[in-house]
């Protein structure tokens, strides 16, 4: 029995570009990430209002889904998987800097309204109807010996009938993401080897 898995589709989000299956589909020469995540939601025509509340990196997360979600034929049992190697460290200085002048004191609760690597992934399923598996890991940088390993034993232990994984990370006004979907189709195998490669292109 064929026990193999495959990359379905791919996505990066990095340096300004947005590329979908190693070809590019938009890019910008915004000066900020907020602006520039602002304008890829634009481009992909997305009409989900909650966007706008969610922090940067849950911004990042929710646009790799969409690049992969949107178009594909999925099912409600897709799990998710997701790494980075800051966590929510960009919105918790936006929060220490509006505490650190204290005549200018204004800690503001919108800051924290949607914060947490696990809201982005909250908002991505609702958005796709998903009700499988999810979890956000820390590392130093991207593991892919890790995301293989789990994001298969997912699949053979029947937990899921397909994976939405990757490195998901937004520090100091630069973002850098890699997702990708993986299922019992496609053409790339997922391996180790092609998940370094992909990352790195």
């Amino acid at each position: 029995m064929d026990e193999s898995k495959y990359i379905q589709s791919y996505c990066s989000i990095n340096n300004n570009v947005v590329s979908l299956n190693g070809k590019v589909v938009f890019s910008d020469d915004s000066a900020d990430v907020k602006s520039f995540l602002k304008a890829v939601y634009k481009s992909l025509d997305t009409k989900y209002p909650k966007f706008f509340k969610m922090d940067s990196l849950s911004k990042l997360a929710f646009l790799g889904a969409e690049l992969l979600l949107k178009e594909e034929s999925k099912s409600s049992n897709t799990a998710l998987v997701f790494s980075n190697n800051a966590s929510s460290l960009d919105t918790d200085r936006k929060h220490q800097e509006s505490i650190n002048d204290s005549d200018d004191y204004f800690p503001s609760p919108a800051v924290f309204v949607y914060t947490l690597p696990n809201i982005g992934m909250g908002e991505i399923s609702i958005r796709h109807q998903l009700k499988s598996e999810n979890a956000f890991f820390i590392f130093e940088k991207y593991n892919a010996a890790f995301h293989h390993t789990y994001e298969n034993s997912l699949i053979q232990m029947n937990k899921a009938d397909s994976v939405l994984a990757g490195w998901v990370n937004v520090d100091k006004n630069k973002c850098d993401a890699f997702l990708y979907l993986v299922s019992e189709k496609g053409t790339i195998e997922h391996t180790i080897e092609n998940l370094i490669k992909l990352y790195n292109n």
